[in-house]
């Protein structure tokens, strides 16, 4: 079901990928959705992967980056994401290209 809404015009998630020389580098997931606290939709990025060869190399940011500019083609003033506490290597990053929010994540499974 993903993959089949990442290919429909109508649905408002998305995938980027990183390669060099036809080889998966990286991946970014992202969605739009509304807020009640602005009129306009924010991005989520759901998921920022890469493969542990070309981390530390630029992979990462780049798809962040690339995240921010789909989000300012689509007029959204905000783009965010979650990580878990134990994520530090990924938390080096996510601190250069964002701001902490200061807000904690509360769940239940049901």
């Amino acid at each position: 079901m993903t993959w089949s809404r990442f290919f429909d015009a109508y649905e408002p998630m998305h995938a980027l990928v990183a390669e060099e020389s036809g080889r998966l580098l990286g991946l970014a997931h992202y969605l739009f959705h509304r807020s009640t606290i602005q009129i306009a939709p924010t991005c989520y990025l759901q998921d920022l992967f890469t493969v542990e060869q070309a981390r530390g190399k630029g992979v990462g940011r780049a798809l962040v980056n690339a995240v921010y500019e789909w989000a300012l083609a689509a007029a959204a003033p905000r783009v965010y994401w979650q990580t878990h506490e134990t994520n530090g290597v990924a938390m080096q990053l996510y601190d250069k290209v964002a701001e902490r929010s200061g807000f904690v994540v509360y769940r239940k499974l049901l």
